[in-house]
C-alpha cells in the first residue's frame, strides 16, 4: 500500500510549526522582526532544510532578517532537537520567499487593468 503522506512532509510540517514558535517566543534578534514562516523543504536525507519566509518591510530589512536567522541557525537548530523526535535534525537555511510579493502585484496589476477597461466602457457610452 502506498503512502500518499510522506514522512518529508511531515517533518517538513512540523518543522515550520516549530520554527514559527522559536522565533516568536524565543529568538531576540532585534533583525528578525515580523516574519512568516511560508514553507519548509527537507531534503530526501533529511539532513538539510530549506526555510522559505515572508516578511512586509523594505528591502534591507529583508536582507537583516536574512542575516539575522542564517546568525540564528545553530540555535534553532538546537532548540528544535529539544522539542522533535528526529534522529538526525536538518540544517537550516533559509531563504526569502517572493511569491507573496509577486501576488500582491500581479493582483495590483490586475486590478488596474479591470479599472482601465471599466473607464474605456463608460466612455464609449
Amino acid at each position: 500500500m502506498p503512502r500518499d503522506y510522506p514522512r518529508s512532509r511531515r517533518i517538513a510540517e512540523q518543522l515550520q510549526r516549530e520554527l514559527s514558535d522559536i522565533i516568536r517566543l524565543e529568538l531576540k534578534d532585534p533583525r528578525v522582526g515580523m516574519i512568516t514562516i511560508t514553507d519548509v523543504e527537507v531534503s530526501p536525507d533529511h539532513a538539510y532544510a530549506r526555510v522559505f519566509f515572508t516578511s512586509l518591510g523594505k528591502p534591507s530589512e529583508i536582507d537583516d532578517a536574512t542575516q539575522g536567522l542564517r546568525h540564528a541557525a545553530g540555535f534553532l537548530r538546537s532548540q528544535l532537537a529539544r522539542r522533535m523526535k528526529l534522529r538526525v535534525v536538518p540544517q537550516l537555511q533559509f531563504k526569502y520567499d517572493e511569491s507573496v510579493e509577486r501576488g500582491m502585484h500581479l493582483s495590483q496589476l490586475i486590478d488596474t487593468a479591470v479599472a482601465q477597461d471599466a473607464a474605456r466602457a463608460r466612455k464609449k457610452k
